[in-house]
């Protein structure tokens, strides 16, 4: 029978049983294995900032600048910026293997914001506060324009469609490692400052670098793992360690460069090839 409430004239319905009252939770709000990773990538950029804070800026600030912890701060922010590459290395493989949620891109952008974007420049703007010979102004001019950089990068990437294999303009994580590596190396404040200013134009220009993928994609696995190893001996003070993390930091810089022209070289001799094979054609 059906009650009506004389005031709203609306019918009485029975409350439904605990089952019927369980929605399933929309497609949208699940997360897949690939997002798991994506949402580590995040954590990782966070607590970069973190150790940053903590161990370098704010002993800084309040006089205790013990060398030794300030290494080690600045090698774990380094170290993590790290593992958010392998997490968003593994988070595009598993991806494409199984499955991604309908708000995986969204997901990977703004993890990528905050431990390619976010974290370095936060560690350049600190740099330009504890080293001697640094300037805190334009320390904090070159910061804001990595974070710039790699909000650019990212939104491009999400409205622009290029062709597959390749990125337009370094890569957001490669490029947080080059910029963290130039700061590293600790050249004159000038030379520091344009190399920093030098790989932000790199990553928001058309340079191609390839996506590492397959064989490509060990070798960048091996890289970071390589680059933590140095950080490690560095932050421990291992006998030559310094040199050696001078030397990794110097290689991600020939790196970067070397890359694009390899790219470049390619796409020529493939646009002289099809100018070889357009010819043939015409010929009778």
């Amino acid at each position: 029978m059906t009650v009506i409430d004389p005031e709203t004239q609306a019918g009485w319905v029975p409350e439904a049983d605990d089952a019927d009252e369980e929605e399933e939770m929309p497609l949208s709000l699940r997360l897949s294995i690939a997002d798991t990773l994506t949402l580590g990538n995040a954590t990782c950029g966070f607590m970069a900032v973190y150790f940053t804070t903590t161990g370098i800026l704010i002993p800084h600030l309040t006089g205790d600048q013990e060398t030794g912890m300030a290494r080690h701060s600045a090698a774990t922010a380094v170290i993590l910026m790290l593992c958010a590459a392998v997490f968003d290395l593994f988070d595009g493989l598993v991806a494409r293997k199984l499955r991604s949620s309908p708000m995986g891109a969204e997901l990977d952008n703004l993890s990528d914001l905050i431990s390619f974007g976010l974290a370095p420049a936060y560690f350049v703007l600190v740099y330009g506060m504890v080293a001697d010979d640094a300037h805190q102004r334009m320390a904090a001019l070159g910061a804001i324009v990595v974070l710039l950089a790699v909000v650019l990068r990212l939104a491009r990437f999400s409205c622009v469609t290029i062709k597959d294999g390749m990125f337009q303009g370094m890569p957001s994580p490669f490029g947080a490692l080059t910029v963290v590596s130039i700061v590293l190396l600790e050249l004159p404040f000038v030379a520091t400052l344009l190399a920093i200013l030098g790989t932000a134009w790199l990553m928001v220009s058309r340079v191609e670098y390839p996506k590492p993928r397959g064989r490509l994609a060990g070798g960048v696995l091996a890289w970071i793992v390589l680059s933590m190893g140095l950080l490690a001996a560095w932050a421990f003070d291992a006998p030559s360690g310094q040199l050696l993390l001078q030397t990794g930091c110097a290689l991600q810089l020939v790196m970067g460069a070397v890359i694009p022209l390899f790219a470049t070289a390619r796409r020529v001799n493939n646009f002289r090839d099809n100018r070889r094979e357009a010819r043939a054609a015409q010929l009778p």
